[in-house]
């Protein structure tokens, strides 16, 4: 009987210990996930959020030389989609657990190739993929930690450690957008299928919009294969507008005529007044 009523009593706490398994109760620190497209790049940082609560955080809550999982609960985490350089140093793709170690002068930044640890009381510096300096920054106060990303450019970020009267910011560079974009567009364009309009097309107007004069070229046969596929008033558009770039105004205005023509007879009809407008500029300047 005693056998039987210890199996009992077994069973109910292994019940009620897959009930407690499955709740999800609120945390004190918060998670947080921040994602920032840099170029062709995508860059994500999830993370807990501590309070300030009327601590010394910085040497006192953490302490000075001691790494710290820069944030709370488990390890935060840092993310890129591509190979990027971290302060001029380079981080290849991947997921990495991010830690810092902070000094009054100068912090250190660490991207660890474990990124599943409860915070960093099981960091490794062995698995370091990359460490950096940053200098830390007076600020307001913040009383919640954050990340956040700073004067984005079009190849360039500033990821920025926020908390307390301290930031610190460290620079993430994607490297050659154009290069892997164009290198992408041509394995694209090399698989497309042959009544594929639409892909040479946006590849075409991509460079003719970021003014690659020196891909006008390529990008010119781009078209003429989308338009080879199924004439449409958006890509005669498109070659319309290379042709002229390429001082070719002639084929140019021809090109524009028969896309107006189209446009005219669609069904809804397309607004052609910016096109006509450009084409009367056209030739007048010739």
């Amino acid at each position: 009987m005693k056998t039987k009523i210890l199996i009992f009593f077994s069973l109910v706490l292994l019940g009620l210990s897959s009930v407690s398994a499955q709740l999800k109760l609120p945390r004190e620190s918060q998670m947080q996930s921040v994602i920032q497209t840099i170029g062709d790049t995508t860059v994500a940082v999830v993370y807990h959020r501590p309070n300030v609560k009327d601590r010394k955080v910085f040497d006192g809550l953490e302490k000075y030389g001691a790494v710290w999982r820069t944030g709370a609960n488990e390890n935060t985490t840092f993310e890129v989609s591509n190979d990027v350089k971290i302060n001029g140093q380079l981080l290849p793709k991947g997921k990495y657990g991010l830690h810092t170690i902070p000094n009054k002068d100068e912090w250190t930044i660490i991207f660890n190739k474990v990124n599943n640890e409860w915070g960093s009381f099981a960091y490794d510096q062995k698995q370091d993929a990359l460490r950096v300096t940053a200098k830390p920054l007076k600020t307001e106060l913040q009383e919640t930690m954050m990340f956040n990303f700073d004067n984005v450019k079009a190849t360039t970020a500033d990821a920025v450690i926020v908390w307390e009267r301290i930031k610190v910011p460290f620079t993430i560079d994607v490297g050659d957008v154009v290069g892997r974009t164009l290198t992408d567009i041509r394995q694209q364009l090399a698989n497309a299928k042959a009544d594929d309009f639409r892909t040479p097309a946006q590849a075409a107007g991509w460079v003719l919009n970021s003014k690659m004069t020196a891909n006008y070229e390529e990008a010119l046969k781009w078209i003429d294969a989308s338009v080879k596929a199924r004439e449409t008033y958006g890509n005669l558009t498109t070659k319309a507008r290379l042709l002229n770039a390429l001082n070719r105004k002639t084929e140019a205005i021809a090109t524009a005529e028969k896309a107006v023509a189209m446009g005219k007879a669609a069904t809804p009809i397309v607004d052609t007044t910016g096109l006509e407008k450009m084409v009367n500029e056209w030739k007048t300047s010739k």
